[in-house]
């Protein structure tokens, strides 16, 4: 089969004749239809996230119909299409395991990281960390949910109530969930680099109601913030503009460092806290809760023999939506 190959961190991926995996007991052969391109596989790529497994095939967000099946699978059928996710699989036995926080499992393996992903024709998966996918999205308009998604869910939820929500960073991950905000009748203020008037209006067109740049203060003080651009430096910015009680929620598995802030803008019981993978709970109800809040996805797509130019155009900050490669059309 071909895949496109990470040989080594820091340099491009190399198109490759792989041979085609046999699934184990419990896993699923997947012909992939489509894989989403998303900043951590740059994180992996530019070896921000160090200790891969090499050579890899990236990519974790992948839509595939099953075509082969272990003798233990029992929960899809032969033509069926799933998606697999970030979390490729847990010990299932630890004390996260074990009360509910399986993302924070210290066995735990991903997909396109310590776990071959779905830059390529074929893919094997873990049949209990595959989700049925809604019938409402084409494949290229489901691989988005699949990461930007389910961080982007498990971002909200972490942010609480917050009625008036700031989003630091418009890409894949803010334009699905700008849209859940929205329908869950939150306020939106959207922030992204100075000076980018399309993907303020991008936001705008989602439902923001205000956006602007991000040395920008918006119209009122904001309940909660979520930051989804790798920039440390975006986090004393969203504190100063926080209610009291307010929380920051730095949504990437990569970041630069913090700068030194003074106390009196974390002072009055504001909170910084991460996010950090994905639960298997996180995406059931995710994928229940996006064709109900009407949540499409705006997606560009690639073949797979240009994933270096999708990823570089998502490194530059030249996309609108996500990138998605695709194997076959729609």
């Amino acid at each position: 089969m071909q895949a496109m190959l990470l040989d080594a961190q820091g340099t491009p991926l190399r198109l490759s004749e792989v041979p085609r995996p046999s699934p184990g007991a419990d896993q699923l052969l997947l012909a992939v239809r489509a894989c989403g391109v998303c900043r951590t596989d740059l994180h992996v790529l530019d070896g921000e996230l160090r200790h891969p497994r090499l050579p890899l095939i990236l990519g974790h967000e992948i839509v595939g119909v099953v075509v082969e099946k272990g003798a233990a699978v029992e929960r899809f059928a032969i033509g069926e299409r799933v998606g697999v996710p970030w979390l490729g699989r847990t010990c299932g036995r630890c004390a996260y395991c074990t009360r509910g926080s399986e993302n924070l499992c210290d066995a735990a393996e991903f997909t396109g990281y310590t776990l071959d992903g779905g830059y390529a024709e074929f893919t094997l998966a873990d049949q209990r960390y595959c989700f049925a996918l809604p019938g409402e999205y084409s494949d290229a308009e489901a691989a988005p949910l699949l990461c930007a998604g389910l961080i982007g869910y498990r971002s909200l939820v972490a942010a609480g109530d917050a009625r008036c929500l700031g989003i630091y960073g418009f890409g894949a991950a803010a334009h699905i969930i700008a849209q859940v905000a929205r329908w869950q009748g939150r306020e939106v203020f959207a922030f992204t680099k100075p000076g980018d008037l399309a993907g303020q209006q991008f936001a705008r067109s989602l439902g923001a109601v205000w956006a602007g740049g991000a040395d920008e203060p918006p119209p009122q003080a904001m309940d909660a913030a979520i930051v989804f651009a790798p920039a440390g430096e975006l986090v004393p910015q969203a504190l100063r503009r926080l209610r009291k009680g307010g929380t920051v929620v730095c949504a990437g598995i990569h970041m630069s460092n913090i700068p030194e802030f003074p106390y009196d803008i974390l002072w009055g019981e504001r909170c910084v806290r991460s996010i950090a993978n994905l639960t298997r709970r996180d995406g059931e109800e995710f994928l229940a809760i996006a064709p109900r809040a009407g949540v499409r996805t705006e997606v560009e797509r690639f073949p797979l023999a240009a994933a270096n130019e999708a990823l570089e155009r998502l490194r530059s900050g030249r996309l609108r939506g996500a990138a998605v490669l695709v194997n076959q059309p729609d």
